[in-house]
């Protein structure tokens, strides 16, 4: 063990209560070495995001000291810590929509000039080209996938000369080589003196840091080196039991062959106004799931908003259960029977300020079921809502605080207990298990499966090329807004998968 001055950063016997008696963090104590790359794991709602906004100032803890390089100090909100050497990257990106990439760097950017954005362009088409993280500095933030605004917010985080950097699921939705190129900037940052906090839910990812520190329930487990322990026990140790994992999905049998929704020849523009998915074709059979891989902004989120009613379709068509549903309305494909997995769980799946009973009648609160002339039947959806919190393990206080009090897995399991209720029978997922830990992750991906062998066709979207290729019958690479290949899954060449996601592949199959 390394001398106390070793320590840029020691968290002491931080205490963080949250109403209604929520005990985040409880007595957590936890040390930063000079340029190392120190993990923080643990469950969803186990305290980690909670206690990295207390040393970014976002929150203030009830109880517990700070000290930076032996020195104790008072964070009282974000500015503070950024100007004491400290950054952070969140998992819900703290970006403004309506402004440009370099516009929104440059809100966090100190430079001479008073219109910063000019030397901002400048370094981010520099820094992109450092880094391999592409990016239009010119892209209004609203126009970009989940992928790409999170390099926006990694970039953004690289503009400031940090000492101290907390990154927050930061590689949730990047593809495998993204990922591999994200270490090699931190371990270009840890090389020249950055001490990085890496808040991950992948054992894999842990297991290339430094140390890690385990919470589980608001309190800290263990401190360990990955040279003293192995994967299995380091997700033992994690959630307080054994876990059982889900075995590789290779040439599952019994996929029946009649086609559930089938995509011809699909055009969607962007919010650029241009091409986003070209002449798209492919099929999603009963029982089946189709999965789709890909670098994030090529074309996935639009071929989603399009087949869920909620982009216009150019040219091409849509076909759900026989009946041609090309631009039809969100309510009208959810009334056949579709439920929608969204992206963005925050923006787009649920209302943070809304009740658990609130959100989960956003879907269906018009129908006769859930109405007495103009007045909503809430017991009844209660009633509902405490049977989905019993069967899909959604831990909270009750079903009439506001959403924005769940973990993130616990609103992941929210969504998917309002739109898989009534009987589904195709489901599209996008990002399911974004930025989830690993028994939410196992829990929502066993779902799925369970869903598919009942006989449910599931369109399943993902970066995370471990997902796509455990649960999916069949694999469509996407690249530049065309499927490129279609592979079965025992016949997946991973070589030729990874040079297709990156534009390498010599000749695009629209079989």
């Amino acid at each position: 063990m390394r001398a106390n001055n070793d320590f840029i950063l020691v968290m002491k016997n931080i205490t963080k209560f949250f109403p209604p008696n929520i005990l985040a963090n409880n007595h957590v104590n936890f040390n930063l070495r000079r340029g190392e790359i120190h993990a923080l794991l643990g469950e969803n709602g186990a305290g980690k995001s909670t206690l990295a906004r207390i040393l970014y100032g976002e929150c203030k803890p009830d109880e517990g000291e700070i000290y930076l390089k032996g020195r104790k100090v008072r964070i009282r909100n974000p500015m503070d810590a950024i100007r004491m050497g400290i950054g952070m990257v969140h998992q819900h990106f703290r970006l403004v929509d309506t402004l440009t990439v370099a516009e929104n760097i440059a809100l966090s950017y100190t430079c001479k000039q008073f219109f910063p954005t000019r030397e901002v362009r400048s370094k981010l088409l520099e820094y992109s080209k450092k880094y391999g993280l592409k990016v239009d500095p010119d892209a209004y933030i609203w126009q970009l996938s989940v992928g790409e605004r999170q390099r926006v917010a990694i970039l953004k985080a690289l503009y400031n000369n940090v000492e101290i950097l907390i990154l927050d699921e930061s590689t949730s939705v990047l593809s495998p080589i993204e990922r591999k190129r994200f270490f090699n900037i931190i371990n270009k940052m840890r090389e020249n003196g950055c001490s990085i906090i890496f808040i991950t839910h992948r054992l894999d990812e842990a297991m290339r840091c430094d140390r890690i520190t385990l919470l589980r329930n608001g309190r800290v487990i263990a401190t360990v080196t990955p040279y003293e322990i192995s994967k299995e026990d380091l997700a033992r140790m994690m959630i307080g039991r054994k876990m059982t994992f889900l075995s590789e999905n290779r040439g599952r049998k019994n996929v029946y062959e009649k086609p559930i929704l089938m995509i011809r020849n699909l055009y969607v523009i962007n919010d650029r106004g241009i091409y986003a998915v070209k002449g798209v074709s492919f099929e999603v059979k009963v029982g089946e799931i189709f999965g789709i891989a890909g670098i994030a902004g090529n074309g996935q989120r639009e071929l989603i908003e399009a087949i869920t009613g909620l982009r216009r379709i150019d040219k091409g068509k849509v076909i759900i259960f026989d009946r041609d549903v090309t631009n039809a309305s969100a309510r009208e494909i959810m009334e056949l029977g579709v439920a929608h997995i969204p992206e963005d769980r925050l923006n787009l799946g649920l209302v943070s300020k809304l009740t658990l009973t609130e959100n989960y009648l956003l879907t269906k609160y018009y129908r006769k079921k859930y109405r007495y002339g103009f007045f909503i039947k809430y017991d009844k959806a209660e009633k509902e809502l405490y049977n989905a919190i019993k069967k899909y393990r959604i831990m909270a206080p009750g079903p009439d605080v506001p959403v924005m009090l769940l973990s993130g897995g616990n609103m992941q399991k929210l969504i998917l207990a309002r739109e898989l209720s009534g009987g589904r029978r195709l489901i599209i997922a996008m990002h399911p298990t974004y930025g989830l830990d690993i028994a939410t992750t196992e829990f929502i991906r066993k779902i799925l499966l369970k869903e598919r062998d009942r006989g449910v066709g599931i369109l399943l979207v993902s970066e995370d090329l471990d997902e796509i290729l455990r649960l999916s019958d069949r694999v469509a690479v996407i690249y530049d807004g065309r499927i490129v290949k279609i592979f079965d899954s025992n016949k997946i060449d991973l070589e030729e998968l990874g040079l297709l996601m990156t534009g390498e592949g010599e000749k695009y199959d629209n079989n």
